[in-house]
């Protein structure tokens, strides 16, 4: 864990050397901040995070990892991090191609629905394969050759342990993630817009129990409140980031009264939103 913390610092603002590689450095305990997640995997090594999701909260540190499997509208924030001990974290982007291609070796099926989001401890095995694709960042030109095999190495390791369904449901063509990922593609593409939980179900290719139950567990949120984060999400985001006044801002993103907008923006950032728009200009984005 020393060398990794070491190489971390070492790799910081250098990650583009290696394709998918995420270096994260914060000196300073944060608000809590809500973004969205990507499918990543995220190794902790100094310092702590904590995400919630729905009503589950999750809490991760030095040498626990995160996996997030599907676009997932999450709350985090920095609990432990200073200037003299900054929280040190370092991760690969989750590509379905790079996954499927490890499972034609495992020969995983389908199985029952697995949380789109979870924490677990990190092997030795993890953390040595981690370390060996960040001393990778100090040569790029056998970065060229070796870090996609790192990188395998690493989804292998992942593959094999305590949280492997997670990973395995990303590169499968026809598991629970994959007919949830779908739906969550069309509401993230058509927030604005109204739905039939049937419409959804008949998307996700499930009888709407089956929808409802799959969704949930996936999401930690019913597709209402997953579509409720993602509408006042893309509020903050044109009301902080890009200035426009409130009531545009709330229409545009499908609320027809800007007295609900405001509640419920409200209550999901803890300000109302024309606090959020005199502060205009400030981050949205929230770190994994």
């Amino acid at each position: 864990m020393d060398e990794l913390r070491r190489l971390i610092l070492r790799a910081a603002g250098r990650e583009a050397v290696i394709d998918g590689l995420l270096v994260s450095v914060v000196e300073a305990t944060t608000p809590p901040t809500s973004g969205l997640a990507s499918p990543t995997f995220a190794l902790v090594a100094q310092g702590r995070k904590r995400l919630a999701l729905g009503s589950e909260v999750f809490e991760y540190g030095a040498g626990d990892y995160l996996v997030v499997s599907v676009e997932l509208p999450v709350t985090g924030h920095f609990v432990e991090a200073s200037v003299d001990e900054p929280c040190l974290g370092v991760g690969l982007e989750l590509r379905a191609e790079a996954i499927a291609a490890l499972l034609l070796d495992v020969a995983d099926k389908p199985g029952a629905p697995v949380r789109g989001l979870v924490v677990s401890r990190a092997s030795d095995e993890l953390v040595d394969a981690v370390v060996r694709l960040l001393r990778l960042v100090d040569s790029p030109d056998d970065a060229r050759v070796l870090a996609p095999l790192v990188q395998q190495e690493i989804l292998w390791r992942l593959l094999r342990g305590t949280q492997g369904a997670a990973v395995r449901d990303i590169g499968l063509a026809d598991s629970s993630l994959s007919h949830v990922a779908r739906v969550i593609r069309w509401i993230r593409e058509h927030y604005a817009e109204p739905f039939r939980i049937d419409d959804l179900a008949d998307m996700a290719g499930l009888s709407t129990s089956a929808f409802h139950r799959h969704f949930r567990t996936v999401t930690e949120l019913t597709p209402i409140q997953f579509q409720k984060k993602i509408r006042l999400q893309e509020a903050r985001l044109r009301v902080v980031g890009l200035g426009e006044d409130v009531t545009s801002a709330g229409y545009a993103v499908g609320y027809e009264s800007p007295s609900q907008f405001s509640r419920e923006y409200r209550r999901e950032f803890g300000t109302p939103p024309s606090r959020d728009q005199a502060g205009s200009g400030k981050s949205v984005a929230a770190m994994i």
